[in-house]
């Protein structure tokens, strides 16, 4: 996807599927925010309600990561994700789980957890169930077909880090079942953070926004 146009249009197609608002976001490694502004711009749904603020027109401010020249193709992937797991295993000395976020992450963790080898974990975010609201009122929730985490260390891996809240979500989850997570690894990280609730968090690569916000 080359520009706004193409984003726009694509949000369009997985709305008409029937993907939610969050669904939408991670398929095209944008903000919550940035998804519904792509989803209402498309003219797909309905106008938002009159309480909810009018979006500007030029749109959020987000940067749009495509990652698809690695994902499509296998051997790129599973040189990416080595090269993930090579940052990753300078954390913990015992760790016998890696932790996929649902649906990127998956992959990325698959090889992760082979080149370290570690059990699979799998993670589906509240986000996936998200249209407008709340979200704090929806939850996640860990695939019984795959390890579970409890009583384990475990890494966390994920493909962007577009707020750091589902990076969150997905920690606090871990510590709810009984495991502890010893670090994050994601392909792309947006914001520069270097830890989320106390978990230190490694990226391939950091995009910085140079330029003074509105």
């Amino acid at each position: 996807m080359k520009n706004v146009d193409n984003l726009i249009a694509s949000a369009a197609e997985l709305a008409e599927r029937g993907l939610a608002r969050g669904e939408i976001a991670d398929e095209l490694n944008v903000s919550r925010e940035t998804a519904s502004w792509l989803v209402e711009r498309s003219g797909a749904t309905s106008e938002p309600a009159d309480s909810t603020p009018a979006r500007p027109a030029a749109g959020p401010q987000d940067i749009h990561v495509d990652w698809n020249a690695i994902g499509r193709d296998s051997v790129r992937l599973e040189h990416v994700s080595r090269a993930m797991a090579d940052i990753i295993s300078k954390e913990g000395d015992n760790v016998r789980l890696t932790v996929g976020i649902e649906k990127a992450g998956i992959p990325l963790a698959t090889i992760i957890a082979q080149a370290l080898d570690t059990d699979l974990g799998a993670y589906a975010p509240a986000k996936h169930q998200w249209e407008e609201g709340d979200i704090d009122e929806l939850g996640g929730g860990f695939s019984r077909n795959f390890s579970a985490v409890s009583d384990q260390e475990c890494y966390i891996v994920d493909d962007i880090i577009t707020s750091g809240t589902t990076l969150g979500e997905a920690i606090e989850a871990v510590r709810a079942s009984g495991g502890e997570p010893v670090g994050c690894v994601v392909l792309v990280d947006k914001q520069g953070v270097d830890e989320i609730e106390g978990v230190p968090v490694y990226s391939l690569m950091n995009v910085v926004s140079v330029g003074e916000k509105e």
